[in-house]
Order: structure tokens, then C-alpha cells, then sequence
């Protein structure tokens, strides 16, 4: 009998997070990403949330978290968590917005877990994001 390949099942339980970052705007998209760089995580970067969710819903493993800006043409970053969180319960959620305040996540149908106003510190994000992976 052989015996189990450690080695890749070790790798699989130690994989980076993976986060997708959703903004129309591809200039604060690079920024988000930048901003994440010391987390050592896997980044995905999207301009348009409709791709992001087919990604989204394709994806094998899913994101453990989703950065998304509020204020998009074709679905706003509340709609696109709450088809993402459809698919996966447990992902975690980043709303960033420039033209909306925290108020929005009161009656929200879906649960987002954090909140970021632009314009916003790199190093807050990094923390943010940190945060919400670690809960």
C-alpha cells in the first residue's frame, strides 16, 4: 500500500486566502490590490461584477472574501455579496463606497461584514481585510 502524499494535502490546508476585489474603476481596483500585497494572499482583480460572479460561481476553491465598491453600472456590490454569499454562506464581505455611507448594510438583505468609506488609507484596508479573514 503507498503511502498518502503529505506533502500536498499539508499544502492544500496552508492555502493563501483568496480575495476578489470588485471596483469599475480599475485605477482603485490596482489600489486595493496594492494595499493587500503584505497580507500574502491571492488576489483577483474584476471591472465588471457580472463577470466576477460567473467567476465567482465557477470557482473551485471560492474566494474566502469579496471586496466590493458599492456604486457600479451594471449591479451595485450589494446584489453581487448577496449572490455570492447564495453560493457560499460562510464567504466574508467588504463593502467600499465613495458615494454611500455605513447605512446602507442597515437593512441590507444580505450580511456584510465591514464597511470602508472612500477615500480610504491603504494600511486600513490591509487591516480590515486581515480582520475579516481572521473572524
Amino acid at each position: 500500500m503507498s503511502k498518502p502524499d503529505m506533502k500536498s494535502s499539508a499544502s492544500t490546508a496552508r492555502r493563501k486566502a483568496l480575495i476578489y476585489i470588485v471596483d469599475d474603476e480599475p485605477l482603485l481596483s490596482d489600489l486595493a490590490e496594492a494595499s493587500l500585497q503584505p497580507a500574502e494572499c491571492e488576489v483577483k482583480q474584476f471591472q465588471d461584477p457580472e463577470l466576477a460572479l460567473k467567476t465567482f460561481l465557477a470557482a473551485n476553491p471560492k474566494p474566502d472574501l469579496i471586496l466590493s465598491d458599492y456604486a457600479m453600472d451594471k449591479m451595485n456590490g450589494l446584489e453581487l455579496i448577496q449572490k455570492c454569499k447564495a453560493a457560499k454562506p460562510d464567504l466574508k464581505a467588504i463593502l467600499i463606497s465613495g458615494t454611500a455611507g455605513a447605512e446602507i448594510l442597515v437593512d441590507a438583505p444580505v450580511k456584510v461584514e465591514r464597511f470602508l468609506g472612500k477615500p480610504y488609507q491603504p494600511a486600513a484596508l490591509l487591516e480590515l481585510a486581515r480582520a475579516v479573514l481572521a473572524s
